[in-house]
């Protein structure tokens, strides 16, 4: 099974760690936030990751084979030349994944979660170009579903905005989800992303292509999800037990 890990951002909000280190070898509780993500990965059944990188990238790799690859695959996806966003980067490492018609998992890396990977991957539905992880919880920015679990929008709550390739719609008459920063996706993605620019989201793209294209809710019951994002946080999560 085939996994893309998202470690190429710069990492911003946890400078000043970052000003000498990837996101990605930021510690929680003494154990690097990448291989925390990869030894869920390694112990979900995935034996074929690829890990996009960017900043301090070479940091990246030597932790990797330090790690003896951590007993699975691993390739990379070098953005050195340019940081190419969410969206960008899943259409930059299909060369690494693809290849069968079997869905591939995306993962942030700054994602700590409980997150049962085998029931995710199992709510992915044949003919389904996305299943992604959402639950319900306060934040600004919200996918907006219908009643079938169906991604048919996004808004911004605090500004009021709103995206939809359907006229009209009512965020009032959706279901509010906020997203958790985990897909599992059909590999049909890479010839809808064909003509998209280098640089491109992954909400842009989905919102674009979800009322041609199942882009399906997954919530699962009792999911805690913690999002790294501030130094003043990390000793909070030290005892983290995923």
């Amino acid at each position: 099974m085939k996994a893309l890990v998202f470690a190429a951002g710069l990492g911003t909000r946890l400078k000043p760690l970052t000003d000498t280190m990837p996101k990605a070898l930021v510690p929680v509780g003494g154990v690097a936030l990448l291989e925390r993500v990869m030894r869920k990965l390694v112990a979900a059944g995935y034996n074929d990751i690829v890990i996009n990188v960017h900043h301090f990238a070479d940091q990246i790799r030597d932790f990797v084979a330090a790690h003896d690859n951590f007993g699975v695959k691993v390739s990379f996806s070098d953005e050195t030349d340019l940081l190419r966003e969410t969206g960008g980067g899943i259409r930059h490492a299909a060369p690494l994944l693809e290849g069968g018609s079997e869905p591939f998992l995306v993962h942030n890396v700054d994602i700590l979660s409980n997150l049962d990977l085998a029931w995710f991957r199992a709510q992915h539905q044949a003919g389904d170009l996305s299943t992604i992880l959402v639950s319900d919880r306060p934040t600004q920015r919200y996918f907006l579903f219908d009643d079938a679990g169906l991604l048919v929008g996004w808004t911004n709550i605090a500004t009021g905005e709103v995206r939809s390739p359907y006229a009209g719609i009512d965020p009032d008459c959706c279901t509010r989800l906020a997203f958790a920063g985990i897909h599992c996706i059909s590999p049909d993605i890479f010839p809808l992303m064909r003509d998209w620019p280098e640089k491109f989201g992954i909400v842009d793209f989905y919102l674009s292509v979800c009322r041609t294209h199942a882009i399906r809710a997954a919530v699962m019951p009792g999911l805690v999800l913690h999002d790294v994002g501030k130094v003043s946080e990390l000793s909070l999560l030290d005892k983290l037990n995923f």
